[in-house]
């Protein structure tokens, strides 16, 4: 709880992520994405990593208070952490610029993926970093568009 009323304080912009974890089968992912249709989510963001057995599916979606209840209704093993989504006003042109900013700021990126939205028409980039904070404050000095879930679910 202290982590979050810090977060509120700061007004760090911030967009909930999940992590599902899928048995490395046809169509595991399609049930997940079919149960979110049926319930009128969007997901506004997909990645996936996947080993021998298993695979993990990290996703936004437009609702995710109402995607952690399905998750929990349907026992579909999960996890949620907070990101960073930045929208690149020059498109792949600002990443250097991004990188460079986070660099100086000695804030580590732990992985990153681009969103199937694209808010006011601009590529838009998700972020999970070690010091949300800090990035935050250097990417707002670097005149970066950082959007929150409002901004995505609209």
């Amino acid at each position: 709880m202290a982590a979050a009323s810090t977060t509120e304080k700061l007004n760090t912009p911030q967009v909930r992520q999940f992590s599902v974890f899928l048995q490395n089968k046809v169509g595991a992912l399609l049930e997940i994405v079919r149960l979110l249709d049926q319930n009128n989510i969007i997901v506004l963001a997909l990645s996936i990593a996947e080993s021998y057995e298993s695979a993990i599916s990290r996703i936004i979606v437009s609702d995710p208070d109402r995607t952690e209840e399905l998750f929990c209704e349907h026992n579909i093993p999960h996890s949620s952490c907070e990101l960073m989504v930045v929208e690149l006003a020059d498109g792949p042109g600002d990443l250097s610029k991004l990188l460079a900013a986070l660099l100086m700021a000695e804030v580590n990126v732990h992985f990153s993926y681009p969103l199937l939205v694209r808010p006011r028409g601009r590529a838009v980039l998700a972020l999970h970093v070690d010091d949300i904070e800090c990035a935050t404050s250097v990417l707002l000095g670097e005149s970066f568009k950082l959007l929150t879930q409002g901004d995505l679910s609209r």
